[in-house]
């Protein structure tokens, strides 16, 4: 087995790209998770060096300046996101491939960055409908943050060609298997 891959997903928000990644780990020993940090709240359940880094934004400025991110953007106001280069070399030196979950320009920079040794991967939802029903499904979300992320992921999906893959998302059983196939193929396993 090569050491060092990357595997990509990335999608808009609600399109099950969390979903199927945690998936993907319960089912690739060779798979870890590259947690991101973020500038935003912590949400009901989420915990510190699992689901993100949170930093405040004063703290996440002073990295980016520091240089110590792959990528990183501004998602919304003083609400940023980004990989940290220390997670990723974390993982390799422990013998793993990474798999990240990013929205699709933090997955495109990753692609950049890391060339061949990347799959990047688009999980695609059946329609914009159902990505709003699933967003309204989370109760975690307002009805203006709602209508913000449909507008960016009618947006994000104009880039969905630019991905190695684009996995759709209308049977989740079938998307697990189709994703496990294409990450088995991508690792040679």
């Amino acid at each position: 087995m090569s050491l060092g891959k990357a595997i990509i997903f990335c999608a808009p928000s609600g399109a099950g790209k969390t979903t199927i990644v945690h998936h993907l780990l319960s089912k690739f020993d060779e798979l870890l998770f590259s947690v991101s940090a973020c500038s935003r709240e912590k949400r009901a359940g989420e915990r510190e060096g699992v689901d993100y880094y949170f930093l405040s934004v004063n703290e996440f400025k002073m990295r980016i300046q520091n240089k110590e991110f792959i990528e990183w953007e501004e998602v919304y106001e003083n609400n940023f996101y980004g990989t940290l280069d220390a997670e990723i070399q974390r993982i390799w030196k422990i013998g793993k491939h990474v798999i990240f979950d990013v929205d699709v320009e933090g997955g495109i920079a990753l692609k950049r960055h890391f060339g061949d040794k990347a799959m990047a991967i688009f999980v695609k939802p059946p329609s914009i409908w159902h990505l709003k029903e699933r967003l309204k499904s989370r109760k975690t979300e307002t009805s203006a943050s709602i209508a913000r992320r449909i507008g960016k992921a009618e947006l994000e999906l104009s880039y969905a060609e630019k991905f190695d893959y684009i996995l759709l998302n209308d049977d989740l059983n079938k998307a697990f298997l189709d994703a496990e196939k294409v990450v088995a193929e991508f690792l040679k396993l």
